[in-house]
């Protein structure tokens, strides 16, 4: 499956005090890159929210934290999804600065109902991913 790819500029309150990018906002950037990436393929969460009360969560994630990102970096966020399954899927993704990946993240993301119990993903939507 195809890469999508999400610029992200690194902003003063993306980071630490020694400019160094905060753990957790890696997380913040690969959510923005999984929307984008959604989006991009004319799946919108919000759309599927509102029109069916029906969205993805994330139901477990995996961080590996390479090397730093730093006060003003451009990086990557990479995102492609590796298996769509009935109910859920699974998506990695790489953040890089340049040709170095600073973080490796793989995240189960599972297709709930408004009672927050997982259903199947709908064929018109499994085709857009």
């Amino acid at each position: 499956m195809e890469e999508h790819k999400l610029p992200i500029r690194i902003y003063f309150e993306d980071t630490d005090a020694g400019g160094v990018v905060y753990y957790a906002n890696y997380l913040k950037f690969a959510e923005r890159a999984r929307s984008e990436c959604c989006r991009e393929k004319g799946y919108s969460h919000a759309l599927d929210f509102k029109n069916s009360n029906h969205c993805f969560v994330v139901r477990h994630c995996e961080a590996e934290y390479l090397s730093p990102a730093r006060l003003d970096d451009l990086v990557d966020v990479y995102t492609k999804f590796t298996a769509i399954k009935n109910a859920s899927t699974i998506m990695e993704q790489r953040i890089c600065l340049g040709e170095k990946e600073l973080v490796k993240i793989k995240t189960a993301m599972v297709y709930v109902n408004e009672e927050f119990k997982p259903t199947r993903i709908p064929d018109e939507i499994r085709n857009k991913l």
